[in-house]
């Protein structure tokens, strides 16, 4: 350990953020995927930039590109950091230039195209992180694994099972923990055959049976050089195209996470990562004082509350919730309910000044006698008095005026109105 102390502050953090996260759709139809609200009062962008603050690394690029206004804002407004420190989380949005005058055309194809600014940064290492995680972790051990092995790239991996391997990529470990293949997405037994990780590898960390399989978690660590020359060519995307690559033409290791993580990556997702946070035993919350998850300070007062029962629910500063139960729920900032039941849901709130409804519109919120149910509520909606929100039809997949349906999930768009005694 003692050869990585203060070698920290010479990483410099790369964050994917320009994607345009169509499977999070509506979600991300008015913003940006890392720009997504979570947890009632955070945004996914939040995460990474936070755990690499805490871990020492503190200058933090951010690559942007869809629907980027509102994640520029909030970065703008939230990380400031003193004149006398080294830090900074910078902006680095898709641009033409003579170097290139096309647009991010993937993960690695935006990376490519700021190379020139990462390169010139201080430091030997570069750590390239998703924007659309949840997870609370100390990069520095990550960054000891990476020294202590000697590797051109190290991966962190989590372990899963068989049911959830396909959806990420499989990476195959020998005994010392080299990366020896890596597979994107192998969906069925004969495209995963021979990728399980050596049972004593997994036994060490005391990783039960059941999760024999290691899945990449999008977290990279490079040497800068090895990154400048992995990244040569037309390859677009660190997982289908750079991390198989460099298995083959460099040494990669492996270090294996085993705290909570999630893909933020469909409605599903991101309904059952709200869903963890109001367990009765969350696998994961925003609770650790020693690691705080850092975002826009917004000065709003304290919730007020009357008459209401709540069980197992987070509710967010700056609401106003009368006469209401609310359960396994979280209620975001500025949420307003009156006489409403709240089961299961996750409400974003509210902005400062959000858009004027049209004529006859309902007050923004959620109006008395209305019940809420599996569904998520983005910001700034307008629901009416004795609406019924349940997917009474159990739809998988649906879309009508003013809602949608993915992954059986109901999800009122950011802006929506909601018309007295409508039924989802």
């Amino acid at each position: 350990m003692s050869e990585t102390i203060g070698l920290e502050r010479d990483v410099v953090t790369v964050i994917l953020g320009g994607g345009r996260g169509a499977r999070l759709d509506p979600l991300t139809r008015l913003r940006s995927k890392p720009a997504v609200p979570i947890a009632g009062k955070y945004r996914l962008i939040d995460v990474p930039i936070s755990n690499s603050i805490h871990s020492g690394m503190e200058r933090i690029f951010v690559l942007t590109q869809f629907n980027s206004v509102s994640l520029h804002r909030h970065i703008a407004r939230t990380y400031k950091f003193d004149p006398f420190s080294r830090g900074f989380v910078q902006i680095l949005a898709a641009q033409q230039t003579p170097e290139d005058e096309t647009w991010f055309q993937g993960t690695a194809d935006a990376v490519r195209q700021n190379l020139r600014i990462v390169a010139e940064s201080r430091g030997d290492l570069v750590l390239v992180l998703s924007g659309d995680h949840l997870y609370r972790m100390d990069y520095r051990t990550l960054l000891r694994e990476h020294v202590e092995s000697g590797a051109d790239v190290t991966l962190s991996l989590i372990p899963c099972g068989a049911g959830e391997i396909g959806g990420y990529g499989a990476v195959k470990v020998g005994t010392d923990g080299r990366v020896l293949e890596f597979r994107e997405k192998p969906e069925d037994d004969a495209a995963r055959a021979g990728m399980e990780a050596p049972a004593g590898l997994l036994a060490r960390r005391g990783i039960p049976a059941g999760r024999p399989y290691l899945a990449s978690m999008g977290i990279y660590l490079f040497r800068k050089q090895a990154l400048q020359e992995l990244l040569g060519g037309r390859l677009a995307d660190f997982g289908r195209d750079v991390i198989p690559r460099a298995v083959r033409e460099r040494k990669v290791q492996a270090h294996v996470f085993e705290g909570y993580w999630r893909d933020i990556g469909t409605i599903g997702s991101f309904y059952d990562a709200h869903m963890d946070l109001v367990r009765e035993s969350p696998p994961f919350d925003f609770h650790d004082p020693a690691w705080p998850f850092f975002t826009h300070p917004r000065f709003l007062p304290g919730a007020r509350v009357s008459g209401t029962r709540f069980n197992r629910s987070i509710l967010a500063e700056g609401s106003v919730v009368l006469d209401s139960t609310v359960e396994e729920s979280i209620v975001g900032v500025r949420s307003v309910l009156h006489r409403a039941t709240v089961r299961r849901s996750l409400l974003m709130g509210a902005d400062p000044y959000p858009p004027e409804g049209p004529p006859g519109a309902p007050p923004l919120g959620i109006g008395e006698g209305s019940l809420i149910q599996d569904t998520i509520v983005d910001k700034n909606t307008r629901i009416g008095r004795h609406v019924r929100i349940v997917n009474k039809d159990k739809v998988r997949v649906g879309e009508g005026p003013g809602w949608v349906i993915r992954d059986g999930i109901v999800v009122i768009p950011k802006n929506s109105v909601v018309p007295d005694g409508t039924t989802i």
